[in-house]
């Protein structure tokens, strides 16, 4: 029978998306890892691949449709022998069914770390499968193919696809290595907050009858942004931690590691210096390197560090340098430059932002002098940094002279991190700062 194609979830808080582009028409022949659109998610613009094989029935969703939520229906894939006038049979053979078979069905699974998604139908639409005990077993048909070529029982295999249906990857990870049976912690998720709060948009409109102003649309983006800082805001009781850090020895530091570097065509920046000093505090404080996790912390092993990249228009990405402790300060500014680059172009998959225990916003560059972040769940803390500025100082001879400080503020979740605790990480990142070549030992 025909299979479904659902709208795929490309990107961890991903619920709804554009469908911008489809690169197949109906009719057209597909095959296992062709690409059959590009979809805007609420970060990026995205390819989405096909996982089954056979022919493009019908396209369900135009182009250029906005607001198309996970797991909708938008395409028809047919099977060998199948027309476009299976289409209508299959949907009217489901309307019976479709009570007993939801009834059966799985969750459907988070979304996958590649990005992909399993092009799927609804138990009731579903192809004929293996029967056990009375039930069907939900299977793709590639999955089929393969586990006969293999030898291997269905029944044994466990689908990871929507509704519990075995796929293509499930077949292989069986064919590989038998499935591991350790489960990962469970951790109930938090209830997501709603877009906005109090007066309605009708209600704030109204109040400005008669004023003349301009209606900015929310993207995805900044549909998500607002989601998740209303979410921090409300759940995780922040508390602030303020410290100077002087940067002259730095200064000096930077000078002339940039004249040895310049040949290589390499310049560091300060923000370069924060990220490792960061993460050699993490390392030193190794109880700060942690996540709130539901119902318990997650205490990490490397520095995974993310670092806040404005994009124009609006918007953020978080980046995350992983390993940033074990990197060099060459290293780390080559990837900085690279990340922030396709993160301002909205090039960045996944993996690349999701993670981290810590996070960097810097805001000094824009002469901003101190100011107080937003803990970016699921992480423990974020580093607020101001800008760098001559200020008089009493020297420790107790004479008064000029120095370059630049002032600091460590955001905490209070879950994860008590104010002694988060007080010794920030004494770590400042001591890493005014004693930069010690970075280097």
């Amino acid at each position: 029978m025909p299979v479904e194609i659902l709208m795929p979830a490309l990107s961890p808080t991903m619920e709804e998306g554009t469908l911008a582009k489809w690169l197949v028409k109906e009719g057209d022949t597909v095959s296992a890892g062709d690409i059959l659109a590009e979809i805007e998610t609420d970060k990026a613009t995205m390819e989405f691949e096909a996982v089954d094989e056979g022919t493009v029935g019908k396209l369900l969703v135009a182009e250029g449709t906005e607001g198309v939520k996970v797991n909708t229906p938008i395409a028809v894939l047919l099977e060998e022998g199948e027309s476009a006038d299976d289409i209508g049979k299959a949907a009217k053979k489901a309307q019976p069914e479709a009570a007993s078979a939801d009834a059966g069905a799985e969750a459907a699974p988070e979304p996958q770390a590649n990005g992909a998604s399993e092009a799927t139908a609804p138990p009731h639409t579903q192809t004929p499968a293996p029967t056990v005990d009375g039930k069907r077993i939900f299977s793709s048909p590639l999955a089929r193919r393969i586990a006969a070529e293999k030898g291997l029982d269905l029944i044994a295999i466990k689908g990871s696809g929507p509704h519990g249906r075995i796929v293509k990857a499930d077949v292989e990870a069986a064919t590989a290595a038998p499935r591991s049976t350790a489960a990962a912690p469970s951790t109930a998720p938090a209830a997501k907050p709603a877009l906005a709060t109090g007066a309605s948009s009708e209600a704030v409109i109204k109040m400005f009858e008669g004023r003349e102003f301009d209606e900015v649309k929310l993207d995805g983006m900044r549909k998500t942004v607002a989601a998740r800082l209303t979410e921090a805001k409300q759940t995780i009781p922040h508390f602030y931690l303020r410290r100077s850090v002087q940067l002259d020895a730095l200064m000096k530091f930077r000078a002339q590691l940039n004249a040895q570097l310049e040949a290589r065509g390499v310049k560091l920046s300060v923000n370069d210096f924060i990220i490792k000093a960061c993460a050699l505090a993490l390392q030193k404080v190794p109880d700060a390197n942690a996540v709130w996790a539901g119902d318990r912390i997650l205490r990490l092993k490397p520095s995974d560090v993310a670092v806040a990249v404005a994009l124009e228009g609006g918007g953020l990405f978080t980046p995350v340098i992983r390993d940033s402790h074990l990197k060099t300060l060459s290293a780390l500014s080559a990837e900085m430059k690279d990340l922030a680059t396709r993160a301002r172009n909205r090039k960045l998959a996944p993996h690349e932002y999701t993670g981290g225990s810590f996070a960097i916003s810097n805001l000094g560059m824009f002469g901003i002098e101190n100011f107080d972040a937003v803990i970016n769940p699921p992480h423990g803390s974020i580093l607020a940094v101001g800008a760098g500025a001559k200020q008089p100082v009493v020297g420790a001879d107790g004479a008064l002279t000029v120095a370059t400080v630049m002032s600091m503020t460590l955001s905490v979740d209070h879950r994860v991190i008590d104010g002694a605790l988060g007080a010794e990480f920030l004494a770590a990142i400042i001591d890493n700062l005014e004693n930069p070549l010690a970075m280097l030992a």
